[in-house]
């Protein structure tokens, strides 16, 4: 139901998001999702990659700042209006959505959300019978 991320701190410095990259096309890991949010000095890289273990040792062992955080991942119709019905289900549940981004792949629309209750979220997306991508549906 959960798929892992990366959670990397960026500097806001010319050149430092394509160290990170350059990181991990060494260690052949390939970049499935990626998405970041920044403010004037610093910035979260949040990406989807094909072995998150290799990759948290490669970025640590390069000295970056990183994690990995479990988050929910569902596909959803590639129609108008699907991401905000399914983002609607966790909002009667009262569910806060701390973020959430979206992308292609394949034929499938791919949904990533972390919310302040996972546990309460599962049971959202089990009632709901919406359907969980998995990690090894994406590699």
């Amino acid at each position: 139901m959960t798929i892992r991320q990366l959670s990397v701190f960026l500097e806001n410095k010319t050149g430092h998001l394509n160290e990170i990259l350059a990181v991990l096309a060494k260690q052949n890991i390939n970049i499935i999702a990626l998405t970041v949010a920044d403010s004037s000095d610093y910035g979260i890289l949040r990406a989807i990659v094909s072995d998150p273990e290799k990759a948290l040792e490669a970025l640590r062992s390069e000295h970056f700042t990183v994690r990995v955080h479990d988050i929910l991942s569902l596909e959803m119709p590639a129609e108008p209006g699907s991401m905000s019905h399914i983002l609607d289900l966790f909002t009667a549940a009262d569910i806060c959505i701390e973020y959430v981004y979206a992308f292609s792949f394949g034929s499938k629309s791919i949904l990533m959300i972390r919310t302040d209750n996972r546990e309460k979220a599962i049971e959202v997306i089990k009632t709901n019978k919406l359907k969980s991508i998995s990690e090894a549906e994406l590699k």
